[in-house]
């Protein structure tokens, strides 16, 4: 039996689902660590391992998405996921407010809500991704991966924006109120979008899919995908250059506003910003991929080593920001990282989907599913040091502005490596298939980069 593609509505309507994970996931990493370190005065290491936790529950999309490989269906786990992590992140903006009377309480509460994050993410984020790499043709992929993530970045900005309109002035009460009416429409617009998209009846086993049967067990056919060579090389990739990538999530909120004073709405919406810079710098390099194609290989290792490069300077910004507070146009460079960082998200996701059928046929969820674990793991670790080293570092030093400084500059040491790592690699030898650029070695390691 054959299996319809999706056109270009139901591209638009898989990007609604991943707009709606994003918009509640944005709370959790951005404001509520913020009201932690802020306006509850608490360790930054405390928000830091919470969303640690989330990230390492995550560890758990290989299975979830081998879960969706043996069962040939992916909405279900699409939905269940997306109810998950809307309870999770209420559970969790609860146990936030909570602490602000009972720091126990709260903790434990908290402790709940962002396993739940974690476990919703990976069920719903793992699955959606495979459906588009299954029901996406070939010659669509790049413009889908575009469309999709773009939505996601975009849903950051807007829902980061509207949420720090109503939580001024600031209550622990509102901040409960905005996560439940984010996580209501989540849901709302998660079931509207996915009905009726998928079908009924399971995918056959001509595009990708088998029966329960037909499958061997969960550890089997992860040590079979890790043999494979390119999809072991790009897990390794996605970890290192992820850990690069997230030190900076969880400290540049506290850091506006304890060293220039901004209040919780004002460093909201400065996320904002920062995911608005991000959404301009994908949609250039995909234009620049669509107007110059015969040079778009070339151009995915310049936006890759250009981006790190770009990246480096902006935190370097950050950091003599700090010192020249408040007079620095924090803002503007806010958004100049937003969009370095951004100039390679697009990549990344086209080469997941590109690479998410070769190999071992019937294991498209199992590696997406990996790499979504490899990239999860290293933004738990990368959060939650730079987290701890900015507790250090104020411990030893005193000033906000040189703790935070002196993180902010290592992560732009990291992000040079990760530029020198980029350029050092061998361009691949053999082209890739089915209307896509090349993506070998070198390009694994570029396109990575990206969120």
């Amino acid at each position: 039996m054959s299996v319809a593609t999706l056109g270009w509505l139901g591209i638009i309507r898989l990007g609604l689902v991943q707009a709606a994970l994003g918009s509640i996931v944005v709370l959790t990493t951005s404001t509520m660590n913020r009201v932690m370190v802020v306006e509850f005065a608490l360790p930054a290491m405390l928000p830091g391992a919470l969303v640690a936790l989330h990230h390492a529950i995550q560890m758990s999309r290989p299975r979830f998405g081998y879960g969706s490989d043996v069962g040939g269906r992916r909405t279900p786990w699409i939905i269940g996921g997306m109810l998950v992590l809307a309870t999770g992140g209420i559970a969790a903006s609860i146990g936030t407010a909570l602490m602000g009377v009972d720091v126990v309480w709260g903790t434990g509460v908290a402790f709940l809500g962002f396993v739940m994050i974690g476990l919703g993410v990976g069920a719903c984020g793992t699955s959606l991704l495979v459906f588009l790499a299954k029901r996406v043709e070939p010659s669509r992929r790049a413009a889908a991966a575009t469309i999709v993530w773009v939505m996601m970045i975009a849903s950051f900005a807007v829902t980061a924006t509207i949420a720090g309109d109503f939580l001024d002035p600031f209550s622990p009460q509102r901040l409960v109120l905005v996560t439940a009416g984010v996580s209501l429409m989540a849901v709302l617009i998660t079931l509207v979008s996915i009905r009726g998209l998928e079908g009924k009846a399971p995918l056959s086993a001509s595009t990708g899919t088998a029966k329960a049967s037909e499958k061997p067990p969960f550890r089997v056919a992860l040590a079979e995908v890790w043999r494979e060579r390119e999809a072991r090389r790009f897990t390794i990739f996605v970890f290192v250059s992820m850990l690069a990538y997230s030190a900076q999530d969880l400290i540049l909120e506290p850091f506006a506003g304890l060293v220039f004073g901004m209040t919780p709405g004002e460093s909201t919406k400065l996320a904002g910003l920062q995911h608005a810079g991000v959404l301009l710098g994908m949609i250039t390099v995909a234009l620049t991929g669509t107007l110059f194609k015969r040079a778009k290989h070339n151009l995915l290792r310049a936006w890759t080593i250009g981006g790190c490069v770009a990246s480096a300077a902006a935190l370097m910004g950050i950091v003599f920001g700090g010192v020249m507070a408040p007079h620095w146009p924090l803002k503007a460079t806010v958004f100049a990282l937003g969009v370095a960082n951004g100039a390679f998200a697009v990549a990344a996701i086209g080469s997941m989907m590109a690479l998410a059928g070769h190999g071992r046929e019937r294991r498209e969820g199992l590696r997406m599913g990996l790499w979504g674990a490899a990239q999860a793991i290293a933004f738990g670790l990368g959060g939650f040091l730079g987290t701890v080293a900015v507790d250090l570092t104020r411990h030893f030093y005193g000033a906000p502005e040189v703790a935070y400084g002196i993180v902010f500059a290592a992560e732009a040491v990291l992000f040079l490596v990760a530029a020198v790592l980029a350029a050092s690699v061998r361009p691949p030898r053999r082209a890739a298939d089915e209307g896509l650029p090349a993506f070998g070695d070198a390009d694994l390691v570029e396109l990575a980069e990206g969120r």
